[in-house]
């Protein structure tokens, strides 16, 4: 087998198409983000159904990720990706010349359906065409890409509205991503290592009932679900609060208030090595506390003490989706990690669709403190459920010091090579 060597021309290209790659993918998914408060105005939408312009695509990318992947190992990994990169930017071209609020929504939903063919073949792609030893450096760059591309959707389009209009905003942001698009398919390196795979539609369905069905693997999954659907409802309905009296934020101002997601790029790698000291449950348990303290933070005090909230928010989300999504793949046996893996990604943009458009009626409701209240209870019942998971650190006494600290350094990093670029 002939691996890209590190440092040569086919890695350079690799490595800036895999940054490309992630970033055409996660700018186009949450940059209406910042938009959703300015959809209740426009269209005179409820906050649930203005939060539909993220949670239809979230949803439609779950379910689509489940089959994505199968069409790869017959139709091959560059193709794919290509296909779906093109597809995401031209459809977020066509969104901005509707009128339309529901046709708008349809053309999201075809949006998470594109997006899908991205993060579930990329890790394929580099795990097949780089070796074991120097996969971690170009990881990297592809993690990189996801955080950044989810910042530079939400600022540019919220900076572009302030100057322009939300449609001239995306159709700005989609013809970038398409440029960038086609930068990708004429120059990411062809696969070198990929073999065309065969499953049975018996086999398939058979693995993915092992993986749902598996208690312990249930409770993670619920989890993530309930994690993610908190957090997304925060960031989705946050403009309604920090747009209007007394604080009036611009939308550029407010763009940039994403940045505190950077945030979890270090809670993730903090709370990752966490886990090799402590119980997942005691780590996962007090992720989901700096979570409620944040959560707290934005009921009180003025601008700064909301912002200073958020950006908690954004630290504990990211910490305890590393530890759950780490937990997945321990606690999956070898012939099933990878339903277990597409299985957890349904629950977890799942929860972004339907506990965000959720958040919307308690908003509408309640106003913001209600809405708070009701992800508090949501979160105290993730952290009920997670720390009644299997522990899988209880596995570890009957091996020796140096084994199980192997154990644990060779799971870890791995997960979060796998799971981090799905966060943002």
């Amino acid at each position: 087998m002939s691996y890209i060597k590190i440092g040569s021309k086919q890695h350079h290209r690799a490595a800036i198409g895999m940054l490309l790659g992630s970033v055409v993918t996660f700018a186009t998914m949450y940059s209406p983000q910042p938009l959703i408060s300015l959809f209740t105005e426009e269209y005179g939408v409820s906050p649930a159904l203005a939060s539909a312009s993220i949670s239809i695509t979230t949803m439609a990318l779950a379910v689509a990720l489940l089959f994505v992947s199968r069409l790869s190992n017959l139709w091959g990994r560059k193709g794919m990706m290509s296909l779906s990169l093109l597809l995401s930017s031209g459809f977020a071209i066509a969104s901005a010349f509707v009128d339309n609020y529901y046709i708008f929504l349809v053309l999201r939903l075809l949006q998470g359906v594109s997006i899908a063919g991205f993060p579930s073949i990329a890790m394929a792609y580099l795990n097949e065409e780089f070796s074991p030893e120097s996969i971690g450096k170009v990881v990297g760059v592809y993690v990189a890409g996801t955080s950044l591309g989810g910042l530079i959707g939400r600022v540019v389009v919220g900076a572009m509205t302030d100057l322009t209009n939300w449609k001239t905003a995306l159709i700005l942001l989609g013809v970038v991503n398409l440029v960038l698009s086609l930068w990708f398919w004429r120059n990411l390196p062809e696969s070198g290592n990929f073999t065309r795979k065969r499953e049975s539609a018996v086999q398939w369905l058979s693995s993915m009932k092992q993986a749902f069905l598996n208690r312990d693997l249930l409770r993670i999954y619920l989890t993530g679900f309930l994690l993610m659907g908190v957090y997304i409802s925060i960031l989705d309905y946050i403009g309604y609060l920090l747009l209007e009296a007394p604080y009036n934020l611009s939308q550029t101002i407010f763009g940039f208030l994403f940045v505190v997601n950077l945030a979890g790029t270090a809670s993730s790698v903090l709370f990752g090595k966490l886990t090799d000291r402590y119980s997942r449950r005691s780590v996962i348990a007090l992720a989901m506390g700096v979570l409620l303290a944040g959560m707290i933070l934005t009921m009180v005090g003025g601008l700064w003490v909301k912002i200073a909230g958020v950006a908690l928010v954004a630290f504990g989300f990211f910490a305890g989706h590393s530890v759950a999504s780490g937990w997945v793949g321990i606690l999956a046996s070898k012939n099933i990690k990878a339903q277990a893996s597409s299985i957890y990604l349904l629950f977890y943009y799942g929860g972004s669709s339907l506990i965000g458009m959720s958040g919307g009626f308690f908003l509408s409701h309640f106003g913001w403190n209600g809405l708070i209240i009701y992800l508090g209870f949501l979160l105290i019942a993730a952290a009920g459920i997670a720390v009644s998971a299997h522990d899988v650190r209880a596995r570890v006494p009957s091996r020796t010091g140096a084994a199980a600290g192997a154990v644990a350094r060779d799971s870890r990093p791995v997960i979060s090579k796998k799971t981090t670029f799905h966060v943002r």
